[in-house]
């Protein structure tokens, strides 16, 4: 009875921890062999018999037998007088077994034992679930709100691990509540000590890959390759798209009717802008598509430097550069070329064209820093847009921006 003490606690960690019964039979052996090394100095003449489904152990010791003169004993021997004490009619030279209790090894060896059962246990458990989640790396995982810190999201999964969303990795609109399920991708499985921490984003370009693939069919069966994903979290996309199948259009099977397919992508990431755009290896189309929706008059590209000089009327500047820049910036990561673009336009106009800064005295600088932002320093590039428009493009209000249209209308009527 000695030794089911411990053992009966060995189905819990069973229950609780889903460890298959060859596992927990091989944590066992190891926990008990390092308590006989330490009190026996040598574990290799022992057999330990396990049965933790029934709840029941045995250690037995083997000795051979030596005289009764010979002082210097091993732990492999023991005495004829101690061996008849076992059994009357052993004679030296043979084998005795002899059962060893757990009582034998002491109270603090047999506390020992449990501390070193669950740190076994646990360190057993800790490699499985970095090896899970690091087969799960790239895929998306849906969560639930564990608990909102101020500079990261715990996550609970239905197996209860713990997953972290860092701030830099939230989209800036995300708001969570306790309870809220969270969706984003394993981007990363870091040892922390022993402890492996999970890494979950949401601003990973690979997030909205893997959206694409889950919301969209024929990306899902191959049918529509992602051939590249840029974005600004929250704000902007680009996704190039292609089709081996000339009667598949990858664009339109992305958006859907009205938008109907993608909406739920856009949604999920925060009313993200998404533009899907058809791949080609033609540069000079590609660029062109990926200014979209700015209409471009010529291009010039320069191989070596990975540089384009885009040609633009200038009504359709602000259309490519985009609010925040944010449009010309993602074509060139999507592209891998940085654009410049060069305004074409009535030269005579050009000419008597007036910069932005040279008003610095009659409009604050953060105003022309706003326009600019958007592709306008000059007084005319500004004259020439619709004022809802700028309001929309900008974050100017409708009376700031009638004021500065005011201002440059006086300089070329004066």
């Amino acid at each position: 009875m000695e030794n089911l003490a411990l053992i009966e606690s060995f189905s819990e960690f069973k229950d609780d921890k889903l460890i298959d019964r060859v596992t927990l039979m091989a944590i066992l052996e190891d926990v008990f062999r390092n308590a006989l090394k330490k009190k026996f100095g040598s574990d290799e003449n022992f057999d330990i018999i396990i049965n933790p489904d029934k709840g029941d152990m045995e250690i037995w010791r083997r000795r051979v037998i030596v005289a009764d003169d010979d002082l210097d004993l091993e732990n492999e021997e023991i005495t004829l007088t101690e061996a008849r004490k076992i059994e009357p009619d052993f004679e030296i030279g043979e084998e005795v077994s002899e059962e060893v209790k757990l009582i034998d090894l002491g109270r603090r060896a047999i506390l020992a034992l449990r501390q070193n059962l669950i740190s076994k246990i646990h360190e057993h458990d800790n490699t499985n679930l970095y090896k899970q989640f690091k087969d799960l790396i790239g895929e998306i995982y849906t969560a639930e709100v564990h608990h909102v810190r101020p500079r990261v999201v715990i996550l609970v999964d239905d197996e209860g691990n713990e997953i972290v969303l860092p701030k830099e990795k939230q989209i800036p609109s995300d708001f969570f509540r306790k309870g809220d399920n969270v969706r984003g991708i394993i981007e990363n499985v870091e040892l922390k000590g022993n402890k492996p921490q999970i890494i979950m984003s949401r601003t990973s370009e690979k997030f909205l890959e893997k959206l694409f693939e889950q919301e969209i069919p024929e990306v899902f069966d191959g049918l529509i390759m992602v051939k590249k994903v840029v974005r600004i979290p929250g704000e902007k996309a680009k996704v190039a798209v292609d089709s081996y199948d000339d009667r598949i259009d990858p664009v339109g099977a992305c958006v859907g009717m009205k938008g109907s397919r993608i909406h739920g992508i856009v949604r999920e990431l925060g009313n993200e802008n998404i533009d899907v755009i058809n791949y080609t290896s033609n540069i000079q189309l590609f660029i062109t598509r990926a200014l979209s929706p700015a209409k471009v008059s010529s291009i010039k590209i320069n191989e070596e430097t990975k540089r384009a000089d885009v040609y633009l009327k200038l009504e359709e500047v602000s259309k490519a550069i985009g609010r925040g820049g944010h449009n010309i910036k993602l074509a060139g990561l999507l592209t891998g070329y940085e654009l410049d673009v060069i305004r074409e336009g009535n030269i005579a106009e050009e000419e008597d064209d007036v910069e932005l800064t040279e008003f610095s005295d009659e409009i604050d600088g953060w105003v022309i820093d706003e326009f600019a932002k958007i592709g306008l320093d000059t007084a005319r590039s500004v004259l020439k847009q619709d004022v809802e428009d700028l309001v929309r493009r900008t974050d100017l209000e409708e009376e700031t921006i009638l004021d500065v249209m005011r201002i440059l209308k006086e300089e070329f009527n004066s």
